[in-house]
């Protein structure tokens, strides 16, 4: 784990996999990756011989530094490889500049989850408008797949009003040697 602060408060760097996405997705060659990390979600959905490219959005210069510098040496040169583009910018950003049907996969990780945002702008994220914005990147038979370390109730019922179908999944999770819960909700887009 690893800790900075930046204009937006305190980064806190934890370990998540994007396994879930991949049992969802279709074929999930393209890929958009919301929050670098600690890169284990990059190295799980790179271990999948399907995935051709993953696009990476970070906001923080840092996360994007702790990694290249080997914070983490299980990721060592998880970053050079071609099949990873990592921009260092909102991912909102990227979303918004992005093709519809774009990606095969949007995996959103850059909060704790709705209720527990890093910071507020990320908000929008996670209201209807934010949330169909993601469905829209999403190819047609793609997936959204939104990480959260709490229940959202909030989340459940927006991606249930803007997705052809939602579904939320537990996560085992054991933190600081004990057993809890995270949750990954995930959606495809309505029909076009």
């Amino acid at each position: 784990m690893a800790r900075s602060h930046s204009v937006r408060g305190e980064l806190v760097l934890l370990r998540r996999t994007g396994r879930e996405a991949l049992r969802a997705a279709a074929r999930p060659r393209r890929i958009l990756v919301g929050g670098l990390g600690l890169g284990y979600t990059v190295r799980a959905l790179l271990a999948d011989a399907r995935v051709e490219r993953v696009v990476v959005a970070e906001i923080e210069p840092a996360v994007v530094r702790w990694l290249r510098r080997g914070l983490v040496p299980e990721m060592s040169g998880l970053l050079d490889d071609p099949r990873v583009d990592v921009r260092v910018l909102d991912v909102r950003k990227l979303l918004g500049a992005t093709e519809p049907g774009g990606f095969d996969a949007v995996l959103l990780d850059v909060d704790n989850g709705p209720e527990q945002l890093v910071h507020a702008g990320n908000a929008a994220l996670y209201g209807e408008a934010g949330l169909a914005l993601c469905l829209s990147r999403c190819a047609v038979d793609g997936i959204l797949a939104v990480w959260s370390a709490g229940t959202s109730s909030v989340l459940a019922t927006s991606l249930a009003r803007v997705a052809g179908t939602a579904w939320q999944v537990p996560l085992a999770v054991r933190l600081q040697g004990r057993e809890t819960s995270h949750h990954a909700y995930l959606a495809r887009p309505p029909r076009r």
